[in-house]
């Protein structure tokens, strides 16, 4: 499910579901809700009946962060 929201900093925002979420960063569930818990990975937001989705560009600038930290060779 994919749904577009209101202008999230000056983009068109859109939402993305746990199954996007893994394929684009390419962890698994578990994961990306460990990362969640540590306060590593953009929170999402709840979108009705027990729901939760991402918004698509926190997705995006966490992939680029953690591509900029593999870069400079931390984690």
């Amino acid at each position: 499910m994919n749904e577009h929201i209101g202008d999230h900093r000056g983009t068109k925002a859109r939402l993305v579901r746990l199954r996007e979420v893994r394929a684009r960063v390419g962890l698994g569930a578990s994961t990306v809700y460990r990362y969640l818990a540590a306060g590593r990975f953009p929170r999402p937001v709840e979108i009705g009946g027990g729901r939760v989705a991402w918004i698509e560009s926190e997705i995006d600038e966490w992939i680029a962060s953690r591509a900029e930290a593999a870069r400079r060779g931390s984690r």
